[in-house]
């Protein structure tokens, strides 16, 4: 099931299950618990992102190619860090670049955004896809001077500014995504392929990375867990390309579709 998030024209916020034609119906109950898809379609104003997160952790460093470019040793455990559920923005809006604490390198990063469906605490490799509740397309918008020199030696402050992790636009249940590495993973930007990989070449998969997260940790429903992302990235390349005011970025996944988003100026 496609499931997407949104609200209506009296600024009501719902979910629906996301139907062949473009249409949507309503769902009933909570996503993360009891729900049922209805027969009544829904009244889309407004696409949201297909989930309010109760928190988003990150992976860096999870693609063999990306390390290579960025000259980094390969990692003997996941690298984490963490976003603000805030910064999350959705399909359609803008990547605001940021004024006060000014930044002029804010770059991409295409990611497979895991979403948490049940509470999981250390979780088995092999038992660890079934506390999935799906899949979307995340972008992890890095401001890469805050990132490497303004945040004492932290990532978080680079990529926590306001608007920093689009998501969507829509979730795939896990039953449709047998094997989340093996999706092709792409960014364009400005009609330009930028990132063109596969999920299968991350150096921790998503088991891994569910089974490492929540060791004597416990994830609760609707955390959202970014999966790192491949080599292409604007910072890697020479000359080094970062978003500018007036651009456009996507990020597309097989098996889930295509999150699309302008960038402005703060």
């Amino acid at each position: 099931m496609k499931i997407i998030r949104y609200s209506d024209s009296q600024g009501n916020i719902a979910h629906a299950a996301q139907q062949a034609d473009g249409s949507a119906l309503v769902i009933e109950g909570d996503i993360f618990g009891e729900h049922q898809v209805t027969d009544r379609k829904a009244e889309v104003a407004k696409l949201l992102a297909p989930v309010q997160p109760f928190a988003i952790i990150c992976i860096g460093l999870n693609y063999k190619k990306h390390a290579e470019e960025t000259k980094a040793e390969l990692p003997k455990h996941p690298v984490v860090f963490m976003k603000l559920p805030n910064v999350v923005q959705h399909p359609g809006e803008p990547i605001l670049l940021p004024t006060k604490l000014k930044s002029d390198k804010v770059d991409y990063e295409a990611e497979l955004a895991v979403v948490i469906g049940k509470k999981a605490k250390n979780v088995s490799k092999a038992d660890a896809l079934n506390y999935v509740l799906g899949y979307t397309c995340g972008n992890d918008v890095s401001a890469r001077d805050w990132q490497k020199h303004g945040g004492g030696g932290q990532w978080c402050r680079g990529k926590s500014f306001d608007t920093f992790c689009p998501l969507g636009p829509v979730l795939v249940t896990a039953d449709e995504i047998s094997n989340p590495n093996s999706l092709g993973i792409k960014t364009v930007l400005n009609g330009q392929t930028m990132q063109d990989w596969n999920t299968n070449d991350m150096i921790f998969d998503v088991p891994t990375l569910i089974e490492f997260l929540s060791g004597s940790t416990t994830l609760m429903p609707g955390t959202v867990i970014l999966t790192g992302t491949p080599h292409g990235v604007g910072m890697a390349r020479t000359p080094p390309v970062f978003m500018k005011d007036g651009d456009t970025v996507s990020v597309e996944i097989d098996k889930i579709g295509t999150l699309t988003n302008p960038v402005k100026s703060e």
